[in-house]
């Protein structure tokens, strides 16, 4: 399913009853100018529905009406936004996906939302109809890996609003496009998306103008990246990093940077993953999706910042030429690491690709993101992701973006006590602690800390988020797209300081 809008404004917005079916906002109890003109012209109905006892007032509640003989149109719905004081971008999505729920279950194709201006919200209107539409795309994604999608479904959306929402509802179309992209990405299994063919799946990125640089084998053994060259060694399909580049107009100073773990399939290598473990890797290269996602957002939306991407991308398999549970690699920096345990391979592969992102581009700041460790998941269950900062500022500012969005997540310590547990005596680094149960999380940031060579640097542990079991409000089974709303709504709402830290 799928929705389009057609925005209509001022002289434009005289009939919109043509739909089959109207739905009005209700806020603090109240109508806007046009719910109120409708509600006069069904004789007070709207007011006699909203003074059932089973209408509480509370966001994203809907009451369904047929409408009277005189309106064209064959059903009423009142979608409930709350009270004003209580409006948030979240509580807006979720009414939106309230109410994208009740006509896919109606099997409504075609309806007009009348988005009258909220006044005096703890949001501006634009944002909130902006928030709302989002979360009525964000709930209708559908994933269709054979090209012919079911249309069945489809819903014409007539939007009735001011002419001055239409930059914010602009900006989260492209957040939208971006969140898709990134879901498809994960949904696609191993047999569809490899290290092969990755590169044929950022047409969206280079359509966008973003420039897309691909390298090879040959490449990263010219520049030296032992790790993602270990890692990827076992797979008749070898391993890529892609960097990709959007420089906005008006963008000055160093980019900031994006790094994503893109490990297309995780068998483990040979410290082998259990079956019910290796079902859910093709989703193990969530962090390239959620980068890819964020890029092709900012791009959309000519977002006035200059951005790089860098994607490992590799299958951890097991073959005779696997690398090995005490191996010692050379990385891109010259660091030497022993290897403990083939399947902590995430670290491997964001070794080489930190390291390769601070001294090619500079950058001002570098983020990464990568589904890394069970441990996280074990310590903070599935309301939380894991971050980690070097710098305060961004960390801050991260967290904040995540609060607003609903992709949240809970600092953790980055400390020099963890350093302790990546002491080899055969290399420079240990690739992983003593203690697998001691805190993996913990010491895998402790370990990419090393090739961030100083920048400011955050990294974004989204293990366990980059997959939903069961349907929810917001999203479908499947790819989560996790990642794209928090870095978008980070970077459009600090673009200015970014730019100062360069």
């Amino acid at each position: 399913m799928s929705i389009s809008i057609n925005f209509l404004t001022g002289s434009d917005a005289v009939a919109p009853a043509q739909s089959p079916v109207i739905v009005v906002l209700r806020l603090d109890g109240g109508f806007g100018k046009h719910a109120t003109a409708l509600n006069e012209n069904t004789g007070g109905m709207l007011d006699r529905a909203c003074a059932s006892p089973r209408c509480k007032g509370e966001s994203g509640e809907i009451i369904d009406l047929l409408a009277p003989v005189g309106v064209s149109a064959r059903r009423i719905i009142i979608l409930d936004l709350g009270p004003k004081s209580k409006i948030t971008a979240l509580s807006a999505m979720k009414a939106g996906a309230e109410l994208a729920k009740r006509l896919e279950v109606e099997a409504e194709t075609a309806a007009t939302l009348l988005a009258d201006p909220v006044s005096d919200a703890a949001l501006p209107s634009s944002e909130v109809i902006a928030r709302l539409l989002l979360g009525m795309r964000l709930r209708n994604y559908r994933f269709a890996l054979m090209p012919k999608q079911d249309t069945s479904h489809d819903i014409a959306l007539t939007l009735v609003a001011n002419d001055g929402d239409r930059a914010a509802i602009d900006r989260l179309s492209a957040v939208a496009e971006g969140v898709s992209l990134a879901r498809t990405l994960v949904n696609y299994p191993a047999s569809h998306l490899h290290p092969d063919n990755f590169g044929d799946h950022l047409a969206p990125l280079r359509e966008a103008g973003i420039s897309v640089e691909e390298y090879c084998s040959p490449d990263l053994e010219r520049l030296g990246m032992g790790a993602i060259l270990a890692v990827g060694n076992g797979s008749d399909r070898k391993p890529r990093l892609f960097t990709l580049e959007y420089k906005g107009e008006g963008a000055s100073g160093k980019p900031l940077a994006l790094v994503g773990k893109g490990m297309c399939f995780d068998a483990g290598g040979l410290c082998i993953k259990t079956g019910p473990q290796m079902f859910t890797m093709k989703g193990d290269m969530g962090g390239a999706a959620a980068v890819i996602g964020t890029m092709l957002a900012l791009a959309r939306q000519k977002t006035p910042i200059h951005v790089v991407g860098v994607l490992a991308v590799a299958e951890n398999m097991l073959s005779g030429s696997s690398y090995k549970p005490g191996d010692i690699v050379t990385t891109m920096s010259g660091r030497t690491v022993e290897v403990y345990d083939t399947d902590c391979e995430g670290r491997m592969v964001l070794s080489d690709a930190l390291h390769y992102t601070a001294t090619r581009f500079d950058p001002c700041a570098i983020v990464d993101l990568a589904t890394l460790t069970y441990s996280v998941m074990r310590g903070l269950g599935h309301a939380f992701a894991g971050l980690f900062a070097t710098h305060d500022e961004l960390a801050t500012a991260l967290l904040a973006a995540g609060e607003k969005t609903g992709e949240r997540f809970w600092r953790l310590p980055l400390d020099p006590a963890y350093d302790d547990g990546l002491r080899s005596q055969v290399a420079d680094l240990r690739q992983h602690s003593h203690d697998l149960e001691d805190g993996d999380a913990l010491f895998a940031a402790a370990f990419l800390k090393n090739f961030a060579e100083g920048r400011p640097w955050v990294h974004l542990d989204i293990a366990g988020k980059e997959l939903i079991g069961e349907d929810r409000l917001l999203a479908r089974s499947g790819g989560a797209g996790f990642g794209v709303q928090i870095l978008e709504e980070w970077i459009t709402s600090n673009s200015a300081s970014l730019q100062k830290l360069s």
